[in-house]
C-alpha cells in the first residue's frame, strides 16, 4: 500500500504539457546579446545527465570552460530556473550560495576573483528538477515524455525555439556554440541514449543503469539532444566521393525493423545528392545519425530526430528525413549568426527537396514540388528585417514574423536566383555560404556563421554583378513584384512593378509560338514585336517568383472554407 501511495503521488506531481511555466527570459532564444555574455568565448562543455523517466526529472552537472574576451567579474549563462542550481565551483573552488542568483532564467555567478582578458575560467554547475514539457513539439520546445507501443519509457528533447537553456546551462544565442561538448547520459536499465557526435563508450553501473558517453565538435546551440528509449539500431558505412568513409546509424523502436530498413536505405542516395549538389558531408569524422523521436523531427547535429511514422509520398522519398538531414549543411555547418537570417537554414533546406526530386526523377517532379510550395507563400511581412531578433520574432506570425515564408518564399527566391545567375554560379555561391570556400574537402573547413549581407557579397563575388535590387525585393519587402503585360497589335510590352517603386530588371522568358527567348528587362521594361495571332506565354517555365492573382484568389478561398468549417 505504501508503494502504491508513493506511485500515485509521483504520478500526480508529473508536469502537464506547458508545465512547469517558464519565464520570458527562458522563452526567448537569440536576440541582442547580454553585455557580460558577449565577453565569453565558449571553449567546451562537459555535460552529465541523469534521466529519471518515472518522475520526469533531469539532474545534471555541467562543467563549462570559457575564455574571457574582456575582463570578467561576473559569469552569466542561461538556464531555466525550473532546474534549480545546488552547487557551483569556479576553477575548482566551491562558491557559497550567496555568490549566484537565477531569478529569471539567466544564471549570474559572481566570480571569486576577476578574470583577465585572454584567461580561461571553468565553472562546474550542479542542477536538476522537472524540466518544461513541450506543448506541441517540435514547434514548441521542451521535454517530450512518452511511452513505446509496449509501454516502456521514451524520452526526447527539442529546443530550437526556446533554446538550450531548457535542460543545460548555455549561451542561448546562435553564436554561442561551444567548441566541443562531451556528454554522459545515465539512463535506466534496458534503455539506450543515442546522442550527438562520436560514441566514446557505454558504462554499466552497479544497479544496471548505463551511462552513454558522446563527444561532438562545434554543435549548434540547440543541437544538443537527449533521446532515451529501448532502441534497436541499424548501421552501415557510406563511401564518399571525396574519399572518406562515413558511419551511418538509425536508432528505431523495437518491432519496426522492416520500416527502419526501408528508411535506412534512403541514407546513401540522399548523401549522394547532397555531396554532389552542395559538397562533402560536414561531420564525416563523426557520423550520420538518425533517431526515432516521439515528435515530428528536428535537425540535431549528427543525431537528427525522425518522427514521420514512415509515411509514404508520391515523390518516392521521406521528405522529413531528407529535410532534417539537409540541415547538417544548412543550419549545423552553416549557422545564421542572427535569427533574422533564418531563411539561410529553412529556405535553403526547403529548396533542397524539389532539387532532390529533380535529381531523382527530372523536371516534372521538380515542377510539381515547386508548385506545391508556391501556393503556400503568404507575403505578409518581409523575410529579413535588418536587426538582431529572437527565433520567435521570426517563426511566429503573432509576433510579426514571416513564419512559413522563410521556408516557401525562401525556396522560391533561391529557385529564381538559380535561374537568374545560372547553375554553375549558384552552386559556387552555395558552397561559399556553406563552407566559406568553393573547393571544400574533408578536413579543410569547419562549421561557420553566415548572414544575408555575406550571402549577397558572395553572389556579387561569383557573378561580378550587384544584385541588391533582387534581394531588396524578395527579402526586404513583403509584397511580390508584378509583371504587367500589354499587347497591342504586334507590340507586347512587359513592365515590372516592384514593391516600393524600385527598379526591378529581372529578365523574363517569353514563348512566342514555338520559340522561347530570354528577354532582358533593362530598367524593368521591354517591348517585343510578335506576330498578330501568335500564342504568347510569359515565363512559361515559372522561373520567377512574382505576384499571381490566381494564387491569391485560391488562398482567399481556402481561408473562407476553413472559417466556414469552424
Amino acid at each position: 500500500m505504501i508503494a502504491l501511495a508513493f506511485a500515485l503521488a509521483a504520478a500526480a506531481s508529473l508536469p502537464k504539457k506547458g508545465e512547469p511555466p517558464i519565464t520570458a527570459q527562458t522563452q526567448k532564444s537569440g536576440g541582442p546579446i547580454d553585455a557580460d555574455q558577449a565577453k565569453l568565448a565558449f571553449d567546451s562543455a562537459d555535460l552529465s545527465f541523469e534521466v529519471v523517466p518515472d518522475m520526469q526529472t533531469l539532474n545534471g552537472i555541467a562543467t563549462l570552460v570559457f575564455t574571457a574576451k574582456a575582463p570578467l567579474t561576473v559569469l552569466k549563462v542561461d538556464l531555466d530556473r525550473n532546474l534549480p542550481v545546488t552547487a557551483i565551483a569556479i576553477d575548482g573552488t566551491p562558491l557559497p550560495q550567496t555568490a549566484w542568483a537565477n531569478p529569471e532564467g539567466r544564471l549570474s555567478i559572481t566570480l571569486p576573483t576577476p578574470v583577465a582578458a585572454g584567461r580561461a575560467v571553468t565553472a562546474r554547475i550542479a542542477y536538476g528538477g522537472q524540466p518544461h514539457v513541450a506543448v506541441k513539439a517540435p514547434w514548441d520546445s521542451g521535454m517530450v515524455w512518452a511511452k513505446t507501443p509496449d509501454g516502456r519509457p521514451w524520452f526526447a528533447t527539442t529546443a530550437e525555439g526556446i533554446g538550450c537553456d531548457l535542460f543545460w546551462p548555455c549561451l542561448d544565442f546562435p553564436t554561442g556554440e561551444p567548441g566541443i561538448v562531451t556528454l554522459h547520459i545515465t539512463v535506466p536499465k534496458g534503455l539506450k541514449a543515442p546522442s550527438n557526435g562520436v560514441l566514446l563508450g557505454v558504462d554499466t553501473l552497479a544497479d544496471g543503469r548505463t551511462t552513454w558517453n558522446w563527444r561532438v565538435k562545434h554543435p549548434n546551440t540547440y543541437a544538443i539532444a537527449l533521446n532515451v528509449a529501448p532502441y534497436e539500431v541499424i548501421s552501415g558505412t557510406y563511401r564518399s566521393k571525396f574519399g572518406n568513409s562515413i558511419p551511418m546509424f538509425y536508432w528505431y523502436l523495437p518491432g519496426e525493423q522492416k520500416q527502419a530498413a526501408a528508411l535506412f536505405a534512403e541514407f546513401a542516395p540522399t548523401l549522394d545528392f547532397y555531396e554532389n549538389v552542395v559538397g562533402p558531408y560536414p561531420f564525416g569524422d563523426e557520423k550520420v545519425g538518425v533517431v526515432e523521436t516521439p515528435y515530428k523531427g528536428m535537425e540535431h547535429q549528427t543525431i537528427n530526430g525522425y518522427g514521420n511514422e514512415y509515411a509514404k509520398a508520391p515523390e518516392g522519398f521521406d521528405w522529413l528525413f531528407q529535410h532534417e538531414f539537409g540541415h547538417e549543411w544548412f543550419g549545423n555547418q552553416l549557422t545564421a549568426a542572427n535569427w533574422d537570417d533564418y531563411w539561410l537554414h529553412e529556405g535553403y533546406e526547403e529548396y533542397m527537396q524539389p532539387l532532390y526530386g529533380l535529381w531523382r526523377e527530372g523536371d516534372a517532379r521538380y515542377a510539381t514540388m515547386m508548385d506545391g510550395q508556391r501556393n503556400r507563400i503568404e507575403n505578409k511581412v518581409p523575410i529579413v528585417r535588418g536587426r538582431v531578433i529572437t527565433e520567435e520574432d521570426v517563426y511566429e506570425p503573432s509576433r510579426g514574423g514571416p513564419g512559413q515564408d522563410i521556408y516557401y518564399k525562401g525556396a522560391w527566391m533561391l529557385h529564381t536566383l538559380r535561374w537568374l545567375i545560372g547553375d554553375k554560379a549558384w552552386g559556387a555561391v552555395t558552397r561559399l555560404a556553406v563552407y566559406g570556400r568553393v573547393d571544400p574537402k574533408p578536413g579543410n573547413f569547419t562549421p561557420r556563421y553566415g548572414s544575408t549581407a555575406e550571402y549577397e557579397r558572395f553572389v556579387r563575388q561569383v557573378t561580378g554583378r550587384d544584385y541588391r535590387w533582387f534581394f531588396d525585393v524578395y527579402l526586404r519587402q513583403a509584397a511580390l513584384p508584378e509583371l504587367e503585360q500589354t499587347r497591342t497589335g504586334t507590340r507586347l510590352t512587359l513592365d515590372w512593378v516592384a514593391p516600393g517603386g524600385t527598379t526591378f530588371p529581372m529578365p523574363v522568358e517569353v514563348r512566342v509560338g514555338e520559340r522561347l527567348q530570354r528577354v532582358a528587362m533593362t530598367g524593368g521594361r521591354a517591348t517585343l514585336t510578335v506576330p498578330r495571332n501568335a500564342q504568347v506565354v510569359v515565363d512559361p517555365n515559372a522561373r520567377i517568383l512574382k505576384r499571381s492573382e490566381a494564387v491569391e484568389a485560391y488562398q482567399a478561398w481556402q481561408s473562407a472554407q476553413r472559417k466556414a468549417r469552424k
